[in-house]
């Protein structure tokens, strides 16, 4: 028989205006060996609270649906092993399990994440040649492909202090976001300009470079060194490097 271990689990949902209201509830769960949180979520679901909600679906760690905060860390909960979390939470504490902070409440460990889907739309998609025959060399293919492995978890969001701390949603796109655009902006046959929409309509100025979303990201991804700082040096050639400005303005770029 695995040992008893205490979950406090978020429970509750938003009033008449929006705000989030509810409280923090015990269960204790027997813990069976190679559990990970979610597991002991679904075992709170069919044990004590049939009614708790929470969004999960591959269970792998690809669909990125069940990022919550466990013990005040943003993480995927199908890939935090309980053998870790029993380790880091101190004797006699429950593990604490919250929704994402940034985002606003669904209900329970539901988080609602419309505004990334409707900021999804307002990036300009891949635009290549009409000339279908596209040549370009491996590394140009190879530099981008990191990119591709998001799963849009939010995990990222939900860190970064400019959205979690002062609700930026309507002036930063935030680390994902940045992540998706990096990869459009280094495609190799891609001719679409979106530094300006960068710089002002998606502020990257704001990120001050804290790598806080390159340490949650489940997929490993270089979020800061790879995608943001790389956009940064982009908008800082476009629009403050006197040599650059000058030669465009006589031609001698584009």
């Amino acid at each position: 028989m695995g040992k008893d271990v205490t979950f406090r689990v978020f429970r509750g949902e938003p009033d008449e205006n929006g705000v989030a209201c509810g409280e923090m509830v015990d269960y204790t769960v027997e813990m069976d060996e190679g559990m990970v949180v979610l597991d002991v979520i679904h075992e709170i679901q069919a044990e004590h609270a049939p009614e708790l909600s929470c969004r999960w679906n591959c269970k792998a760690g690809k669909c990125g649906s069940c990022s919550a905060e466990v013990n005040g860390k943003s993480r995927l909960m199908c890939m935090t092993r309980m053998s870790d979390i029993e380790v880091e939470t101190p004797p006699g504490e429950p593990v604490v399990v919250k929704p994402m902070k940034s985002f606003p409440l669904t209900k329970d460990l539901v988080s609602d994440i419309s505004w990334a889907y409707e900021l999804n739309m307002k990036i300009p998609p891949l635009k290549g040649p009409e000339e279908k025959d596209w040549v370009f060399q491996q590394h140009e293919a190879d530099r981008p492909q990191e990119f591709r492995s998001c799963i849009e978890c939010m995990l990222c969001i939900n860190t970064c202090h400019v959205i979690r701390e002062h609700q930026l949603f309507d002036e930063f796109a935030g680390p994902r976001f940045f992540v998706r655009l990096a990869n459009l902006e280094m495609h190799p046959m891609d001719t679409s300009d979106r530094l300006a929409q960068i710089k002002e309509e998606f502020g990257i100025g704001y990120c001050n470079i804290t790598h806080c979303c390159t340490e949650v990201c489940p997929a490993g991804i270089k979020i800061t060194d790879n995608a943001i700082i790389p956009l940064k040096e982009r908008i800082v050639t476009e629009y403050y490097d006197p040599i650059a400005w000058v030669a465009k303005k006589i031609g001698l770029r584009k």
